[in-house]
């Protein structure tokens, strides 16, 4: 029997587009809940039954090589082939969904990306995606209206997983100029918002005025104002718009603190959590 007449083994197929898909070996293996070590370990049994190399590592960065391009594509479909049979006929199964809520603030431009992630990650699971304040996706998870929940931390919570530590800055448009003697003009999202809060809260213990020039209904409009140059707005550098800087140090504003992203989940099946580590990996993965 010739090596390729033999089947493939899933395990090191799904292995192999999670490292691609998430560009690390070590957030492939959280999602496959296994070492490092053994992640690398299918990889190679399955580049050396294949005969060639699927991926390309260096110290900082794994990417596909040409012919893992070409191959990427054909274990897809054997992924989705399989889930399918497992699933067996839709009249048979009941729909798998996902209801998750996810912090404006966190979303930003890299949502598509996550969500492109999690659905090659997982092609058969319907995804409902509520986009709100932090706080409101917090209250909806712990209504039990979704199933997870991604936002900052509020207050003084210590609860929920850490996916990620960010520094929030003062962006504006290039070229904008603060007029001297006047109030800081602000773009800022509707009260009670968080992000609103902090910054605020920062500028008046600085003993800096300010005031409201634009308040958007969500993170991407008050990123069209900052780039309109209308005003300064804070935000996370990972959903700062293109092409703005940071005018902290520039302007002498006080620097604000870190913010934290968490994961919430009550979901116990071992899929449910595979899936919940996926999105959590295809989150740091979008934003870093």
């Amino acid at each position: 029997m010739s090596t390729l007449s033999r089947p493939l083994d899933l395990d090191a197929i799904q292995a192999f587009v999670l490292v691609a898909d998430l560009g690390s070996f070590t957030r492939a293996a959280e999602v496959m809940d296994t070492s490092q070590a053994a992640m690398s370990l299918k990889l190679k049994r399955l580049e050396e039954r294949l005969g060639y190399r699927l991926l390309e590592r260096t110290p900082r960065v794994v990417r596909l090589s040409p012919r893992g391009d070409v191959f990427i594509g054909a274990a897809r479909q054997l992924l989705l082939a399989h889930e399918r049979a497992l699933a067996g006929s839709a009249a048979d199964t009941p729909e798998r969904r996902l209801k998750l809520g996810i912090s404006d603030h966190v979303a930003g431009p890299n949502l598509p990306a996550l969500l492109g992630r999690l659905a090659a990650y997982d092609p058969l699971l319907v995804i409902e995606v509520r986009i709100a304040a932090s706080r409101d996706v917090l209250a909806w998870f712990e209504r039990g209206e979704v199933d997870a929940a991604i936002g900052r931390r509020e207050g003084d919570r210590s609860d929920g997983q850490l996916l990620a530590e960010e520094r929030l800055g003062w962006f504006a448009a290039p070229g904008w100029q603060h007029r001297e003697g006047q109030p800081l003009r602000l773009a800022t999202l509707a009260a009670p918002c968080g992000i609103r809060a902090i910054a605020t809260d920062a500028l008046d213990t600085a003993g800096i005025a300010w005031t409201e020039v634009f308040v958007g209904g969500g993170v991407m409009a008050v990123g069209a104002a900052v780039s309109a140059g209308l005003a300064v707005a804070a935000l996370a550098q990972r959903v700062a718009p293109a092409g703005a800087i940071e005018v902290g140090e520039q302007l002498g504003l006080p620097p604000l603190p870190t913010s934290k992203v968490v994961l919430h989940t009550r979901l116990s099946d071992p899929r449910s959590q595979e899936t919940l580590r996926a999105v959590s990996s295809a989150f740091l993965n979008a934003a870093y």
